[in-house]
Formats: structure tokens, C-alpha cells, sequence
């Protein structure tokens, strides 16, 4: 077992003030039994600046007096320590810059924040390398930096390198940090997750009523949002700090948990994706787009029953989406049937030979047809794999299909979004409980998806919920309601227990907005060099170390 921690505090302006603190938290971790401590973002300094030569100025040198005394300290407390600083450049750039030191005090490695968020955007230069997997004897190491996290590429790029336990270092005022986008992480990737947030003002505290009050939102609501954490390979959070006040939170961990990348079918989840389906990820994406979706569009979820299809389309529902249910398939031509005289589309799973194929229907017959991307355990039959996502245009919105379970693996998703989708429909079997809570929503959030999933779990009830995209989107975007606290989170419909449907309406046209702050657009912005590693074949790490 391996003592690992997160601390959280409150940063300012004095960077002298910064780094007693620093030594301080690490003091208390290192008293505590503290192994592997994590501390949050931009450590030295807040992250606001009046321009470039400020942000340089305020940035932290590799030999200087705040990075040699972190340094010192870890080598105090023979601990390894992860920071984020900004760091000025020999070259002139300044980077957000994640450090880990080792228990001797050595410099182990370095980790350039690929996506910058709003006024960062402004002050620093981002980094185009991907982070580096660091090999040590606890095992192996990869860190990540707030924003980083709020999208897949980064996180996933670590754990199919090989990566054991990811480290984030944040400075989030964002409430769903702590519930969404921290979490699921680990869970997507069967990792460990030790992330660090701040407390306290995120600007300087003169300027803070007037920024506040520019941006329509309580000053409050400007304060880190703390809730540091450490997250397990189920996306269990094991540890958690308030979301005020100084901490330290930590847990005792087996790292060798993340070498398991099974689900409960067999499956290895790693060894099962298809790196050169991902390739239209490396197109780039425009950062603007236009659409002829609906505003709104009533959506349902319903069991595998003809009535129940016939029913949600007499009233009104748009698209109808099924569960997977190979066992006793709907014959298409009664599905059809049964949306004769509406305009509903209706998403149905069938088994054609060794493929497993999503099918869209409307009341002529089958409109689109998409197979399984990803082989599985849980259908040995199924060898005959799709070879890319299709986007299909309806009258309200473009649509493309999740089949079965392709909606475990975040780049199925990713590749719906940079086709431009509106919605997307999942019919799967979900086996976990991480696929609800955590993966399903973020899939909508990340990518700016409106999903509506069916499925039926161990018993045959149905498991449904639909997440809509909301309007109230970051701080750059009027709101219709009061700031609630959060960066990117659908909202969510789910179907009650024992329910046998599920009505609910989406915004599609709410999915050409991407941008989750200035300057910084959630599909256009993806890092490229995390991107680009995702589509190669050969990436998780060979070597397995000796772990404790």
C-alpha cells in the first residue's frame, strides 16, 4: 500500500506568503505519513496578471528560490510531490507547468498544461507534447492540470501509456469538478485520481467585487471549490476534503489496481479499443458552427415493446430509443409499423451475422444503419466490427448511434462530436455503476452531446436516463437562472425504478456551443499531441515495474 495525499489552500498574490504555505501543507502531509502528495494549481502565484510581462515576472525559474525550497522539502520528507506553478521559459514562453519531485529532491518530471482556460489563454503559452508517464518505484506516474481534466484526451493519453495513479493539480471554481469531472477519470481509465483544487479567492481579492459583478455571479462563486480528493479505479471516491478551509486528505492505496483493465464481462477495456477508427480526431475541428437543429425535441426511452414504441410516438416523442435486447429482438418491419403517420425515429438493436448493428428507423423502414465499433466479451459472436461513427440528418437534428458497448470508450463519443452531432442515442447493456453516473453524463459534457440512453439492466428492468443539454453554459453565456457553480453539466433525466419508459426533451441546438470559456472551446481546443497518441496502435506501456 502506498500513503498518497492532496492538499488544498488558498493562494495570493505574495508569492512569498504562496510558498510558506506550500511548505506548510507539505509539513502536514509528511507528518501524517504522507508518501505521495499532490498540490494544486499555480501554486506560486494567482492566476491573474495585468499582461504577459506580469505573468513572466510572477513566474517561478527551475533553479529559483521557490522551486529549490519545494524541492528541499520533499527531500526533507524523502516524499514525492507533485506542484503547479507557472513557469518561465529560456525561450521566453510561460507555461502552467506540473512538477514532480522525487524524495531525494530531484526533478523527476514536467507536465505543460495542453488546454488553457479562459483569461490564461491571455498570459501563458500552452504546451504541445504530451505529458510524459513517470516510471518510479511507487509505480508509474502521470500528471494533469484542472482544465486538462475537464475533457478526455490528456487523462486517457496517461492511462493507455501505462500510467498507475494521475495527478491533478486544479484552481476550479467549478462545483462539478469534485462530482463529474475528477471521478470519472479514474473510472473511464481503471486508475488511481489524486487531484489537489484551491479554496479561497481565485482573483485578488480588491478586484473580486468588481469582476463578480461584471460577470453576473456571486463573488463567492469565485472562491476554488476545493474538495480535494482521491479517486479509486471504480471511480469511488475514497477520500474527499470539504469544500472550504485548509486540508489534507489521504488514503492508503494499491496501485496494482490499476493494472486491471477488465469490466465484469472479461473485457479488457484497453485491449479493446481501435485506435485507427479514432483518426478523424486528428482533423481539426472549427472552433464555430452552425446548425438547423431544433431548439427543443421531445426524446423517449422504452422497453422492447411495440405498444410502448407506438405510444411514445402518438405523443410526439422525436426519437424513440430501445434497449439493447439481442435475446428477443423487434422485428424492423413492426417497428416501422408502429411509427406509421408520425415523424418519430426510433433507435433498435439487431444481430446481422457477426455484426452487432444499431439501426435507425422511421415509418418507411430502416434510415441508417450503424455496427459495433469495439469487440467485447460479452458477444463472442461479434467479429465483423464497424469501421467508423456515422452522423444521420433528421428533421430536428443530426444523430449519430452508441451500439451496445461502444458507450464504455470516450473516443466513440469524441468522434460523434467532431462530426457535429446534436444527439446521440446509446443502446447498451450498462454493467457498471461508474456508465451512469459518472461516464454517461461526461460524455454529454465534454463534448457538448445531448445523449439518450437505453438500457436494461441484470433483471430486466429498464435503465434509462436522458441528458440534455443545458443553456446555462460557463460564465461567458448569459444565464436564464442564478450561476449554479458548475463548468459543464448536462442535466439529467433518469427513469425511476420499475419504470417501463422514460419521456424527457433535449436542446440540440445547444450543441454548437462549445465554448467553455474565452477562448477555450471544448472539441476545437482538444490538445493535439494527446489527441495524436490515442490514435496510435502501440501506446500502453509494456514493462510492467515491481510494484509494492
Amino acid at each position: 500500500m502506498t500513503r498518497v495525499a492532496a492538499a488544498q489552500f488558498a493562494v495570493g498574490t505574495d508569492v512569498a506568503v504562496n510558498l510558506e504555505t506550500c511548505l506548510r501543507m507539505i509539513d502536514d502531509a509528511a507528518a501524517a505519513g504522507a508518501e505521495l502528495l499532490v498540490l494544486p494549481e499555480f501554486c506560486n502565484h494567482l492566476s491573474w496578471y495585468t499582461d504577459r510581462s506580469h505573468a513572466r515576472e510572477m513566474a517561478c525559474r527551475l533553479e529559483g528560490s521557490f522551486l529549490t525550497a519545494i524541492a528541499e522539502r520533499a527531500a526533507r520528507h524523502r516524499l514525492y510531490l507533485k506542484i503547479g506553478v507557472t513557469l518561465a521559459r529560456a525561450d521566453g514562453r510561460v507555461t502552467a507547468t506540473g512538477l514532480l519531485y522525487g524524495p531525494d529532491g530531484r526533478l523527476l518530471g514536467e507536465s505543460d498544461k495542453q488546454i488553457l482556460m479562459g483569461a490564461e489563454n491571455d498570459h501563458l503559452d500552452r504546451g504541445d507534447t504530451d505529458s510524459e508517464v513517470i516510471e518510479t518505484p511507487l509505480g508509474r506516474i502521470g500528471m494533469y492540470a484542472c482544465m486538462e481534466g475537464v475533457i478526455c484526451e490528456v487523462p486517457r493519453s496517461l492511462a493507455v501509456r501505462g500510467a498507475h495513479v494521475l495527478l491533478n493539480s486544479l484552481n476550479s471554481f467549478a462545483i462539478d469538478e469534485a462530482s463529474l469531472h475528477i471521478p470519472v477519470r479514474a473510472a473511464e481509465n481503471k486508475v488511481w485520481v489524486v487531484a489537489a483544487n484551491k479554496v479561497g479567492p481565485l482573483l485578488p481579492q480588491d478586484q473580486l467585487p468588481t469582476i463578480a459583478a461584471t460577470l453576473g455571479v456571486p463573488a463567492d462563486r469565485l472562491h476554488g471549490a476545493g474538495e480535494s480528493q482521491i479517486v479509486a479505479p471504480d471511480g469511488t471516491v475514497v477520500a474527499k476534503a470539504p469544500p472550504s478551509g485548509d486540508a489534507v486528505v489521504m488514503a492508503d492505496i494499491d496501485l496494482r489496481r490499476a493494472e486491471d483493465k477488465h469490466r465484469p464481462d472479461g473485457t479488457d477495456l484497453f485491449a479493446a479499443r481501435r485506435p485507427r477508427v479514432y483518426t478523424p480526431l486528428l482533423a481539426p475541428s472549427r472552433a464555430t458552427r452552425t446548425t438547423t437543429a431544433v431548439r427543443t425535441q421531445r426524446v423517449a426511452v422504452t422497453l422492447p415493446d411495440l405498444d410502448r414504441i407506438a405510444e411514445s410516438a402518438a405523443a410526439g416523442a422525436g426519437l424513440i430509443v430501445v434497449p439493447e435486447c439481442l435475446a428477443k429482438p423487434l422485428a424492423v418491419t413492426a417497428v416501422a409499423a408502429a411509427l406509421r403517420g408520425t415523424s418519430a425515429h426510433a433507435v433498435v438493436t439487431v444481430r446481422s451475422g457477426d455484426s452487432h448493428v444499431g439501426l435507425l428507423v422511421d415509418g418507411t423502414g430502416v434510415r441508417g444503419r450503424q455496427p459495433q465499433l469495439h469487440r467485447t466479451r460479452r458477444h463472442p459472436w461479434l467479429t465483423e466490427l464497424g469501421s467508423r461513427l456515422e452522423v444521420f440528418e433528421t428533421p430536428w437534428a443530426r444523430l449519430a448511434l452508441v451500439v451496445g458497448d461502444d458507450a464504455l470508450f470516450p473516443e466513440t463519443f469524441r468522434l460523434a462530436a467532431v462530426a457535429d452531432a446534436d444527439v446521440v442515442a446509446v443502446a447498451h447493456t450498462p454493467a457498471e455503476p461508474w456508465e451512469y453516473r459518472l461516464g454517461l453524463p461526461e460524455r454529454a459534457a465534454e463534448n457538448r452531446l445531448n445523449i439518450v440512453a437505453a438500457g436494461l439492466d441484470s433483471s430486466g428492468e429498464l435503465t434509462a436516463a436522458v441528458y440534455a443539454l443545458s443553456p446555462d453554459f460557463t460564465l461567458w453565456t448569459p444565464w436564464q437562472g442564478p450561476f449554479a457553480g458548475v463548468i459543464s453539466h448536462p442535466e439529467v433525466i433518469s427513469a425511476p425504478p420499475g419504470a417501463d419508459h422514460l419521456f424527457a426533451t433535449v436542446r440540440p441546438a445547444q450543441a454548437v456551443n462549445r465554448r467553455v470559456s474565452r477562448g477555450t472551446d471544448l472539441v476545437a481546443d482538444r490538445p493535439a499531441a494527446a489527441t495524436a497518441a490515442l490514435t496510435r496502435e502501440s501506446v500502453t506501456a509494456t514493462t510492467e515495474p515491481e510494484l509494492p
